[in-house]
């Protein structure tokens, strides 16, 4: 095992555990595994929705790529390394979780339960993911996995022309005058572990199906639904994410943009000026009261963010080009954990930051290309209130 976060739990204890499998050598999606939807890696949705379920006792990714560790590690996951002869293309998900339970009996943890989530599904349900725990661990059943309903009408090629599969295609029956069927999502599979390990495979003795809203259920597997996951993510990620930004302890700003609408005014002897949202400043104040320490960076050389900064009472840098550096410093230097700061931004540059804190955020009107990177995506335009907008939120968090 190479890296662990700090846990009070002992090997005794730990009677259920979520192994993710998440290698580095996608081809389809280079990098898919750490690609970010709705601001999160796809293995740190995993892991969070893990965590989130209040059913698993510790969450396991077992990868073979250092930046899937990272993220893992920085959302609570714990890490297992995957040796390189079951990372290829041809290794089986079976056989990660296999030797996953194998490195963690050696340390003496042989959980009960065993949960195999799949980083590819973006919005894994916590709710239907512990009501499968509870049926496993219950013993009911040796093996739930995640599935939604359907009544598709099915098709095979023959040589005689297309077939029905689950029809008889010289009828059509209504939809309330049919059966549903319910197809595996792949999100996750719950399993007795004593079963998983003797059979080596997913199924096996009494299987049953936890029902999962169809809309719910993207796999990742193409660039298509990536940026699918990437358009539905503000609407599954909405209310969870507003009711969770307790998580916050800094807030970093981009000024043009962001304090402002991205507008300059220059007069003839090449003076700028910029408008700014009194909302904003009040939202500002908000935060400054609750003792929120917060930071203007900025790559504008103008003066005038130093005046809107000192009007603001909060620290400014700006004049940068290389903006995450500091900010990297600057978490250093005040004793703050870049997974608990948000950072603010609308444009490209803001990109690296956007990508280091664990609360990316981006106003209203970001840049289509920044969009995909916020964790939560702001009603508000930058200069407009977007600022007070946040500022509400995280004070209601806090």
């Amino acid at each position: 095992m190479s890296a662990e976060p700090t846990s009070e739990i002992t090997p005794a204890d730990v009677r259920v555990v979520a192994i993710i499998p998440a290698r580095g050598g996608s081809k389809g999606v280079p990098g898919k595994n750490v690609a970010p939807v709705g601001g999160i890696p796809l293995v740190a949705r995993a892991v969070r929705a893990a965590l989130e379920s209040g059913a698993i006792d510790r969450v396991y990714v077992s990868t073979d790529d250092a930046a899937i560790a990272a993220a893992a590690l920085k959302f609570g996951g714990y890490v297992i390394d995957r040796p390189a002869e079951i990372a290829g293309d041809t290794a089986s998900s079976e056989a990660a979780v296999l030797h996953a339970l194998a490195t963690l009996a050696a340390d003496g943890i042989v959980p009960e339960v065993t949960a195999f989530l799949q980083a590819t599904s973006p919005f894994i349900d916590p709710v239907a993911l512990a009501s499968a725990v509870e049926r496993v661990a219950g013993g009911g059943e040796d093996v739930v996995f995640a599935a939604f309903e359907t009544y598709a009408f099915l098709w095979q090629q023959s040589a005689d022309g297309a077939v029905g599969v689950n029809h008889d295609h010289s009828f059509r029956p209504r939809r309330q005058d049919r059966e549903p069927h319910f197809q595996e999502t792949g999100a996750f599979y719950v399993m007795r572990t004593a079963g998983f390990v003797e059979r080596e495979f997913r199924f096996f003795g009494r299987v049953g199906f936890e029902a999962t809203l169809a809309s719910r259920s993207v796999e990742i597997d193409d660039l298509d639904e990536l940026e699918i996951a990437r358009l539905l993510a503000p609407h599954f990620d909405a209310v969870r994410t507003r009711q969770d930004l307790s998580g916050i302890d800094a807030l970093v700003m981009d000024f043009d943009g962001v304090h402002t609408d991205d507008r300059v005014w220059v007069d003839q002897d090449g003076r700028e000026s910029i408008a700014a949202s009194r909302s904003d400043g009040m939202g500002i104040g908000m935060l400054r009261d609750s003792g929120l320490p917060m930071l203007i960076l900025s790559k504008e050389p103008n003066p005038v963010v130093a005046a809107r900064a000192a009007k603001l009472r909060i620290p400014a840098i700006h004049g940068i080009d290389d903006k995450l550096p500091v900010l990297e410093q600057w978490c250093a230097d005040n004793g703050l954990d870049l997974g608990r700061v948000a950072y603010i931004g609308n444009d490209v540059n803001d990109a690296a930051c956007l990508k280091a804190v664990g609360w990316p955020i981006v106003v209203a009107d970001a840049h289509p290309d920044i969009i995909s990177l916020g964790r939560v995506v702001l009603n508000r335009n930058g200069g407009t209130g977007a600022i007070r907008e946040l500022a509400e939120l995280i004070l209601a968090g806090r």
